[in-house]
């Protein structure tokens, strides 16, 4: 049997719209784009809206890569009571009748920035023994979850009413950080309680939400064979890396996972460790590392393809 050509190769920026999980997205990506070999680059949770950058073809390969970079958050938040979850979503189980100053809030979410150990949540898909944390929650198991490191980059807060001690801030942080425990740890930091009433994400590694697509666009594109003019190109996730060509006989060597000498490479960096976008004939091949021979000197390495 021959193996499935993709028909798209890219990168699609969705605006995830609530009540979707990320799988939805996707599940919904392959039926408007008859293309199995669709994934996502970090998940988002049901009630959150905004950027998840969506690997589609050969550009799956990145998907994990752009889940690791660092992401943008507008977080919605209400002080003065606790759920189970975190979020709005959840069941209440504590309340509080202090209020909070607008000044006592913002010298709060500024001691936020800076790295962290952060405990997930019972509610999130992480693993304990196989099983996720919400499949336990769910049965009322809670279980011994180990702390993880985060780094809260920015904490803004961006709205504020101290009557409903209702808000909202802005968050810039490392891969794996919950926002709505950084909002309930918030709550605790102010010896109340807080919860997390809303959430978009409008960055995600170097995507933005304005370069962003509902699945309304995306389905009309896709009924005006239009899709082409809706995807980024693979490379677009490594625009902070050196660019460098190959020759046909670095071409030959890449597709055998060989190292290349620098002879066959146009402009390649001269110091070990750097990752570098690697073009063949104009095209976006794969990524390449720089690294010392055994013998001496240094030559380009394969890292990643993405075809």
């Amino acid at each position: 049997m021959a193996k499935h050509e993709s028909r798209y190769n890219g990168v699609l920026i969705v605006n995830k719209p609530q009540d979707f999980t990320s799988f939805d997205v996707v599940a919904k990506l392959r039926g408007i784009l008859h293309e199995r070999r669709i994934g996502h680059g970090g998940t988002l949770d049901p009630m959150a809206t905004g950027v998840l950058p969506v690997f589609v073809g050969g550009a799956t390969k990145a998907a994990d890569m752009a889940a690791a970079q660092a992401k943008e958050y507008i977080a919605g938040f209400a002080l003065g009571y606790a759920t189970d979850t975190q979020d709005s979503t959840g069941t209440e189980i504590a309340r509080s009748d202090k209020t909070v100053t607008r000044q006592q809030l913002e010298q709060a979410v500024a001691a936020m920035q800076g790295e962290q150990q952060q405990m997930p949540p019972m509610y999130s898909a992480v693993k304990v023994n196989g099983q996720r944390l919400y499949d336990l929650a769910r049965k009322g198991v809670e279980v011994e979850r180990k702390a993880r490191p985060i780094t809260v980059h920015a904490a803004e807060l961006l709205e504020f009413d101290e009557v409903s001690q209702c808000g909202s801030i802005r968050f810039y942080c490392s891969k794996g950080t919950y926002v709505r425990t950084l909002v309930h740890d918030l709550g605790e930091a102010l010896e109340t309680y807080a919860v997390m009433t809303a959430l978009q994400r409008t960055v995600s590694g170097r995507y933005t939400l304005e370069q962003s697509h509902t699945l309304e666009q995306i389905q009309a594109a896709a009924e005006a064979d239009d899709i082409e003019s809706l995807l980024l190109d693979t490379d677009s996730l490594f625009q902070m890396y050196p660019a460098v060509t190959i020759d046909d006989y670095g071409y030959q060597r890449a597709q055998n996972g060989a190292f290349i000498t620098p002879e066959h490479v146009t402009d390649m960096p001269q110091e070990a460790g750097t990752l570098c976008r690697v073009y063949y004939r104009g095209a976006f091949w794969m990524l390449g590392r720089v690294d010392s021979l055994d013998r001496g000197g240094l030559a380009l390495f394969y890292e990643k393809r993405f075809r």
